[in-house]
């Protein structure tokens, strides 16, 4: 067996197997209670040997101890620094907190099967140093102390205490009396607080309770540059001794305003029970007192003093114990002496007089002289008349003009009243006193005196009777029916309600003067109403219609006279006794030639009869017409008219004749009874020709013009000798988009030049051409048409201008973003759409990059110069501006791009508007598995992504499309590789997209897309033994050469040149230098990372270019892997032939051969690796 020697080089991938590594073992910090929210309190750093994304280290608070001060801080997940969220206090929250910190990596796989994850944790001590920022507080309050008055100076009575509720500093207080409700009697120890008797103290003159205002002070400067403080308040009660004797008081009746006394009075009924009020008031000023009542005197044992004895503050009664012996008649005044003594003290005492007046009684009751007094009084009389005064008498002295009345029972009172004091009964109500409803009322008249005692007596009151009611007729209106020339006979009848047999209901009739009165006369006992002349029909106002209304009256006999009246209807019916009469002698008129049905002139005729059946009028032409002429009879306001028209089928010729007409006219009413009337007609020569308008030339008109002169000119003729030709606009339509519509831009004077109107500016934007309609009217024209046949019309171009910037389209859900796969030189991270109202060279648009700056998270804004420009294209009549890179983008950085993209046409109008293009990490890819080949996925793209974005709310930017291949089988699924970006550069992990996604809203639509499957990356690879395959494949190489040579010379040569470019390329790789290492792509098999400190890589880069993940620009779009042979083709050639994806390879070898046929030439330097194992000669 042949063997050969060789190096194999083993390319290490790096696994996640080292954690985030602190660089202290503790973060332990003191921080003043009063640090402001969001200031930094430390930073924890951690640092993590792996490389990639397993070497990211971010930082989370996972726990705080008290549970209660976990929102209190907050970390920079990518920085680890520690910040203040709340505020602290020392007082009400916890004086220290525990932070358990967590730093965790990206994670990583390598030969994991999952993604693993490292995360190492730290505590930090955070202890809360007190400041003094809390005033004082009392303690053990409120407070109450006693004292007894008289007590010696300097007497201790409580003691106050206040604490500094700043326990961490516990300052010094000093005490204060600020206020005293009785000034000078106490004092305050400034250090201790304990407040004791500075002066004499006397109850009666300060009361019960002093109340002192005590402040506590601190004795150093809090925060804020003062000494805080506090106050509260102190009551002291003065305990009494007994040192005052009980004295006699006179008070008012609130109890109130009260004054020492010795003398008191009252008054009491005779042989009264009870007690009698004398005003005495008893008081001891001594707080706790015991108090004897003595009566004394001549008349002690009439009465008794009430109370006896008492300890508080009384009120001194008298109380009757003996009613019989209260006579006024025997003894009118009494004296008796009342002396108060302390029991306590007998010493203390006090005496005063009481005198009782005895006063009379009433003891009679009111009488009256009758006992019953009949009155009359006439209906309806005035409120206020007098009836009668009655009084009665009573013997009692106090009763004496103090009497009063009242009527009863209450029923009567609506009618008639009393007077309180004098007795005089009188009307209260003239409409209730009707004698017709009620003519005897009874009353009781009572008297009372002061005591209350009544007296009565009867009131028979009768109405007499007024003449209160007018005449009432029998019924509402009379009406009667008569013919002219017959008599009329109608009996009017009326009642009166007021006392029978009197003047007061006798009834005469008679008849208003009115315009027909004098026509009829009227029986005045009787009522019977006839005609005194003959009735004729024509001699009433026709507009009665023949009815004639009376007014009757019926007066009655009383005083004053009433009267009533009632309307008496008389219709007069017509006969046929009148002959129709024409208005006029004889009629002349004359009508032009040539017009069929042309009015000629108006006959009238009236028949006096006053109806329709008689004086109905119908006109006839009987002579002179000779069949020309037609007559049609209509009503009139007064008769009627007869309407001479010419025949509608006849036209009256000047030119042949007759000229003149002689007719004779009947009036007929419908009995025949007729007026015959002469008409005559002259006919008259008229003026018959239509003008034509002359053809018009179009016109052009700049937009935006003010011009005042006119911009076209309408002309016409017409054929007459004798016309004025007017002209008249029809209209103005403006075509815009196509369409017709009317507009106001130009306006037609009479003499037909067409101006620009003023009010309006004429705009080729919205309209490019403008029509005037007009026509032409000749204002002598006597027959026919006086205006022309056809309207003119005038077509006005518009002329466009330079007037209008472009104008930028937005689209409220384009979202720009740029990615790792994006972030390459030349590629189009965004784009902008602008249009220009103006048309031909004045629409072009150029759109150019004007400013890039970057705003980090922090919202710091930086300069960075070219880093885009734009590509101007055009699709239909929109501009389209590509944002490019000039230059690789940087992917650490974290935030937005503001770049300022303006939009210029060829006149130097421009506009301009600022892009966010948002950087997204790459861990924020989303892979979605379809189960559609990748054609029909291309072709549901669209409706895929508006799926996504109504699921997620978030835009979706899809960066590749890919086959999925399983390693077992081929499948016809497809990757799309997406990212999930919100309007304010938010991105959605592929966890969120998942959870978003499986929403029952939206699931089923996108099953029916073809959503099979969502992750986050694709799975690595296996490793490739490549020792096992390079000896397979020296081994297989060797059988194939002998092979090769023992068959054909011709295979032998082409198998020689393929391996000859294989080992050119394994020559070229040892030219491979550092940073082509460092910065070259990758090939399947291989490690993916080609940075610095990771594993070789097979980097074979033989007359081709290799991308490894696709971009998103717009001359390369396609999958992953792909190969171009020459580089100079065109982006559009691109487009128009997308790249398939290479097959897949065991061996970076063959994959490297199958290269090598694919190109021809290359400027690019060769890459790649020595292998001793192969050479030319073993080729």
């Amino acid at each position: 067996m042949l063997q050969r020697n060789g190096d194999l080089s083993i390319i290490l991938d790096d696994a996640n197997d080292n954690p985030p590594i602190f660089e202290r073992p503790s973060y332990d910090t003191s921080v003043p209670e009063n640090t402001a929210v969001g200031t930094t309190l430390f930073q924890a750093l951690a640092s993590d040997a792996d490389t990639g994304t397993a070497g990211i280290v971010t930082y989370a608070i996972d726990e705080v101890i008290p549970n209660d001060g976990f929102s209190l801080f907050s970390i920079v997940r990518e920085t680890g620094v520690v910040t203040l969220s709340k505020p602290l206090n020392y007082t009400s929250l916890s004086t220290y907190y525990r932070l358990k910190i967590n730093a965790s990596d990206g994670g990583g796989k390598c030969y994991f099967s999952d993604t693993k994850y490292s995360s190492t944790i730290v505590y930090s001590f955070v202890t809360v140093e007190d400041v003094p920022d809390l005033d004082p507080q009392f303690i053990g309050i409120p407070y109450v102390g006693s004292v007894r008055e008289h007590s010696p100076v300097d007497t201790s009575v409580l003691k106050v205490t206040a604490v500094d509720q700043d326990r961490g500093v516990n300052d010094a207080i000093v005490y204060s009396i600020e206020e005293s409700s009785a000034d000078g009697l106490f004092t305050i120890s400034s250090s201790d607080g304990v407040i004791s008797v500075q002066s004499e103290i006397d109850r009666e003159v300060i009361g019960d309770t002093v109340t002192l205002t005590v402040k506590g002070t601190e004795s150093k400067e809090n925060i804020h540059g003062v000494r805080a403080s506090v106050t509260t308040t102190v009551q002291i009660n003065i305990l009494d001794v007994n040192d005052n004797k009980p004295e006699f008081y006179k008070c008012g009746d609130s109890g109130e305003d009260c004054v020492t006394a010795t003398e008191f009075s009252g008054e009491i009924l005779e042989h009264s029970l009870g007690f009698i009020n004398i005003g005495m008031t008893v008081k001891d000023p001594d707080k706790i007192s015991n108090t004897q009542l003595i009566l004394e005197g001549e008349d002690k044992a009439v009465f008794s003093v009430e109370p006896q004895f008492t300890t508080i503050d009384s009120i001194v009664q008298i109380m009757i114990r003996q009613p019989e012996n209260l006579d006024f008649e025997k003894k009118q005044q009494m004296i008796l002496q009342v002396t108060a003594v302390d029991q306590d003290d007998p010493t203390f005492s006090s005496t005063a007089q009481v005198t009782i007046n005895i006063k009379d009684g009433n003891d009679n009751s009111p009488t009256f002289k009758e006992d019953t007094y009949r009155l009359n009084v006439s209906e309806h009389s005035p409120i206020g008349t007098e009836l009668i005064t009655i009084t009665a008498d009573d013997p009692d002295t106090m009763d004496k003009g103090n009497l009063t009345y009242k009527l009863f029972p209450d029923s009567i009172l609506p009618y008639f009243d009393v007077e309180l004091h004098t007795g005089k009964v009188y009307v209260k109500s003239q409409e209730l006193l009707d004698r017709e409803l009620r003519s005897l009322y009874t009353a009781t008249l009572q008297a009372r005196d002061t005591d209350g005692k009544p007296g009565s007596t009867v009131l028979e009151i009768t109405l007499t009777d007024i003449n209160d009611n007018p005449p009432v007729m029998n019924r509402d209106s009379y009406v009667a029916f008569i013919r002219e020339g017959q008599e009329l006979e109608v009996r009017i009848e009326a009642t009166d309600g007021d006392e029978p047999k009197t003047p007061n209901s006798q009834i005469v009739y008679g008849i208003v003067s009115s315009t027909y009165s004098r026509n009829f006369t009227i029986d005045r006992d009787t009522g019977v109403l006839t005609n005194s002349v003959e009735l004729d029909r024509e001699a009433v106002d026709p507009e009665l219609g023949g009815e004639i209304n009376l007014e009757v009256t019926a007066t009655d006999q009383g005083e004053p006279q009433r009267s009533t009246s009632v309307t008496v209807t008389i219709n007069v019916q017509d006969i046929n006794d009148n002959t129709p009469k024409f208005f006029a002698p004889s009629y002349k008129f004359s009508v032009k030639e040539g017009e069929k049905g042309a009015f000629v002139g108006l006959v009238e005729a009236q028949d006096l009869d006053q109806t329709a059946e008689f004086n109905r009028i119908s006109f006839s032409i009987v002579d002179g017409s000779f069949g020309n002429f037609i007559i049609r009879t209509s009503a009139a306001t007064t008769g009627f008219i007869g309407n001479i028209t010419v025949d509608p089928d006849i036209e009256l010729d000047y030119e042949k004749g007759p000229t003149k007409f002689s007719m004779k006219v009947d009036a007929a009413d419908l009995e025949q009874k007729k007026a015959t009337v002469t008409v005559d007609v002259d006919v008259l020569d008229v003026n018959d020709e239509r003008p034509e308008f002359k053809p018009i030339a179009s016109m052009t008109v700049k937009e935006n013009t003010t011009v005042v002169e006119a911009v076209g000119i309408f002309k016409a003729e017409d054929k007459d000798g004798n016309h004025s030709l007017v002209f008249e606009l029809e209209s103005v339509k403006c075509r815009c988009n196509n369409s017709l519509d009317f507009c106001d831009w130009f306006v037609l004077d009479p003499n037909g030049e067409v101006r620009v109107n003023p009010k309006v500016t004429v705009d080729y934007e919205k309209c490019h051409q403008a029509i005037v309609e007009a026509q032409v009217v000749d204002i002598y024209t006597e027959k026919g048409y006086n205006n022309s046949a056809t309207t003119g019309l005038m077509v006005i171009n518009i002329e466009d201008i330079n007037d209008n910037a472009p104008e930028f389209i937005f689209s409220d859900s384009q979202v720009f973003v740029v990615v790792s796969e994006s972030a390459s030189k030349g590629t189009s991270v965004a784009g902008v759409t602008a249009t220009d109202r103006d048309s031909g060279i004045n629409s072009q648009i150029e759109f150019k990059v004007t400013d890039v700056k970057f705003q980090n998270t922090n919202n710091q804004i930086s300069n960075k110069g070219a880093l885009f420009e734009a590509v101007t294209t055009q699709q239909n009549d929109r501009y389209v501006g590509i944002i490019q890179s000039t230059q690789t983008l940087d992917l650490t950085l974290k935030g937005k791009y503001l770049v300022t993209v303006s939009a210029t046409d060829p006149g130097g109008l421009s506009s301009s508007t600022v892009l966010d293009i948002f950087t997204v990490d790459e861990s924020y890819k989303v892979e979605l598995r379809f189960a559609n080949n990748q054609i029909e996925v291309e072709k549901k793209l669209t409706e895929i992504r508006r799926a996504l974005m109504t699921a997620t709310k978030a835009a979706v930017e899809i960066v590749a499309l890919r086959p999925y291949s399983e390693p077992s089988r081929a499948t016809d699924k497809t990757i799309v590789v997406a990212y999930f970006v919100y309007a304010n550069g938010t991105a959605l992990t592929s966890v969120q997209v998942e959870i978003m996604l499986s929403d029952p809203e939206h699931f089923p639509k996108l099953i029916e897309l073809g959503l099979d499957n969502i992750g986050t990356a694709p799975e690595e690879e296996k490793t490739v033994d490549t020792v096992k395959y390079v000896l397979l494949g020296i081994v297989a190489g060797l059988v194939i050469v002998l092979l090769v040579l023992t068959t054909s010379l011709l295979c032998t040569r082409r198998n020689y040149r393929r391996k000859l470019k294989a080992a050119k390329a394994a020559e070229s790789a040892s030219s491979m230098n550092y940073d082509n290492q460092k910065n070259g792509l990758m090939l399947p098999g291989t490690n993916k990372y080609t940075m610095e400190g990771a594993n070789p890589v097979l980097n074979l880069n033989i007359d081709t270019t290799i991308e490894l993940e696709e971009s998103s620009s717009d001359d390369d779009k396609h999958s992953h892997l792909s190969f171009s042979s020459d580089d100079s083709k065109s982006d559009s050639e691109s487009a128009r032939h997308p790249k398939e994806d290479p097959p897949a390879y065991n061996e970076p070898l063959d994959e490297a051969l199958a290269l090598a046929d694919q190109n021809k030439s290359t400027d690019n330097p060769l890459m790649g690796y020595s292998n001793p194992v192969f050479d030319t000669t073993d080729l």
